[in-house]
């Protein structure tokens, strides 16, 4: 008989020590639908032990100097780097993505985060103004907030909390994180290398577990002044009627329904792999991936068979496989999900090109229960299809024609949501007129995916509230105070 599997058991990182949990939940390997990891399942004792660690080290970490706090923060981007591929392997297994895109992407962008913030924490400037008739000077001073409550999601698991971390503890804060308890394996090795980084007990707090106990323990507590949150509308909702009594500064990033806008000058060279990459990337697990392709009709035949043909060769693998483009979907619940979207497309009389219910998926044998499934493309579909309206969050798009600029506008814009968007054309007075146009706190042009750091990132309506950034992280991670000095 075979040995039993030794279950990873993770436990929370509270004032520098790893301490146990009463109760824990179990995280599934995505491509095989085994258990694998134990995770806490932590509520409110574990958060308020957490806010009396956060609370004792906040006059020490936010009195150092902001040169001070960038050291440890290259310290600690140099041991990430350092164990890049171990956390890349972790990840991948945890996640259910390819090990390339945890490798390439993941991991890399964690290291870039901490080394981001902190060269851009050495050169914010405050304002300062005089009224020489009056005899005063005005100036401004950012000072920490406090207590940061951060809540990370599934999808990109140590990027997206690194993205959080780090700006918050630049500033000068004291965190208490919560990863999604989907994906909690990264965050636990990160904490174990906080000490030797110089991170002292108390700055950074890392309680895992689920959203209801420990989520809404944290969000309620009444010194966690700032939530900053990554996830899905209806758990913001919630965010926001649990910070109300306390008029917590909040900034949420709420996923999209994301639209490609293909003019009929557009190259289609570059385009078509590019919107595969940006339909299908990390199972379509990105807020930022396209789910609705317009097309112009003159184009829209060529560009749908072209399409269809790439879609068909984005290999759908283990995640261990170097030549697969996608792995997993991240639980058994979500692909359920996602399937059933397709399902409703179909009975609202679409059609299904490739992909799911079309063609088949080949796994060895040990992967038949994971969570996958193959990239999909839905057409004649009607813009008020669910499909076209609610955020899926899986390997599915959906590609309908349009006729004139006005007209695609309108209709990338008639949706709740206002995150992305990518506008293909050669025109580029065309390009700056659709981009100012549609309702998207992102619009990428000729291109998809690529990030300047500095420039706001977040989105419109549904999509969420503030933006993330150099200047306006550090705006939302610290408090702003006006000081008058008169002098005689």
């Amino acid at each position: 008989m075979a040995a039993p599997v030794k279950l990873l058991m993770l436990e929370n990182f509270i004032d520098g020590k790893f301490l146990p949990c009463n109760s824990y939940i179990d995280s599934y390997d995505p491509s095989t639908g085994e258990v694998y990891c134990k995770v806490p399942n932590s509520g409110k004792e574990e958060i308020e032990a957490a806010v009396q660690a956060a609370r004792g080290a906040f006059p020490g970490w936010s009195s150092k100097s902001p040169q001070e706090r960038a050291q440890v923060l290259n310290r600690l981007a140099d041991l990430l780097e350092q164990s890049l591929e171990e956390l890349a392997q972790a990840e991948s297994k945890d996640q259910g993505k390819t090990l390339t895109m945890a490798r390439t992407m993941d991991i890399p962008r964690a290291v870039q985060n901490f080394r981001f913030f902190a060269s851009s924490v050495l050169h914010h400037t405050t304002e300062c103004t005089q009224m020489d008739h009056l005899g005063c000077l005005h100036y401004t001073v950012r000072t920490p907030v406090g207590i940061a409550g951060l809540i990370s999601p599934w999808n990109l698991p140590l990027y997206l909390l690194t993205w959080k971390i780090a700006p918050a503890i630049a500033a000068g804060n004291t965190v208490i994180a919560k990863p999604s308890e989907l994906t909690s394996v990264t965050a636990w090795m990160l904490c174990k290398l906080l000490d030797k980084a110089g991170v002292p007990p108390g700055v950074i707090n890392i309680v895992f577990g689920v959203g209801p106990r420990a989520g809404e323990a944290l969000v309620s507590h009444p010194e966690v002044p700032l939530i900053s949150f990554t996830g899905s509308q209806p758990t913001a909702e919630r965010i926001t009627q649990l910070s109300a009594p306390h008029c917590k500064k909040l900034s949420l990033e709420l996923g999209g329904k994301n639209p490609a806008i293909i003019f009929e000058d557009a190259n289609l060279e570059e385009c078509i792999p590019t919107t595969i990459r940006s339909s299908f990337a990390n199972q379509g697990e990105i807020c930022l991936c396209t789910s609705r392709i317009f097309v112009q009709k003159s184009i829209y035949s060529e560009f749908l068979k072209r399409f269809v043909e790439a879609t068909r060769k984005w290999k759908v693998g283990i995640p261990s496989d170097p030549s697969a483009c996608m792995g997993a979907l991240i639980s058994k619940e979500h692909l359920e999900k996602v399937r059933s979207y397709i399902k409703r497309a179909r009975a609202e009389g679409a059609h299904i090109l490739c992909g799911e219910g079309v063609d088949n998926l080949n796994l060895p044998p040990r992967n038949q229960a994971g969570y996958f499934m193959l990239p999909t493309v839905i057409t004649d579909i009607k813009d008020e299809s669910c499909c076209m309206k609610e955020e899926i969050f899986g390997p599915v798009t959906c590609v309908v024609p349009f006729d004139s600029e006005e007209e695609v506008i309108r209709r990338a814009n008639g949706v709740k949501y206002g995150l992305a968007a990518t506008v293909w054309s050669s025109n580029v007075g065309r390009i700056h007129r659709v981009a100012k146009k549609l309702q998207s706190g992102l619009v990428w042009t000729n291109c998809w995916l690529i990030r300047e750091l500095n420039l706001p990132f977040g989105g419109m309506k549904s999509s969420g509230i503030g933006r993330e950034g150099a200047k306006d992280s550090h705006d939302f991670f610290t408090e702003i105070k006006t000081i008058t000095v008169k002098h005689e």
